[in-house]
C-alpha cells in the first residue's frame, strides 16, 4: 500500500458521505471545521455514538493539500 493510501480512501469516503447525507458541496465540507463536522454527522445519524471522530486540523489540512478546489 502506497503511503497515505488508507488517509485517501477514509478522506474520500468521509467527503462522498457528507455530500450525500448534507448535500454539502465540496467548498462547504472543506470549510467546516472538524467540531462542525463532527456535531452536524452527530446530529444527521442519531448521536455521538455513531460518529467517528472528526479530523482535526492538522488533518484537514493535509486534506485541502491533496484535495484542492479551486
Amino acid at each position: 500500500m502506497q503511503p497515505g493510501a488508507s488517509f485517501t480512501k477514509g478522506a474520500a469516503r468521509l467527503a462522498g458521505q457528507v455530500g450525500w447525507l448534507l448535500h454539502w458541496p465540496p467548498e462547504t465540507f472543506w470549510r467546516a471545521t472538524p467540531a462542525e463536522l463532527g456535531a452536524v454527522l452527530s446530529a444527521a445519524t442519531g448521536g455521538a455514538d455513531a460518529v467517528p471522530a472528526a479530523p482535526d486540523r492538522d488533518v484537514i489540512g493535509k486534506l485541502q493539500e491533496m484535495f484542492p478546489d479551486g
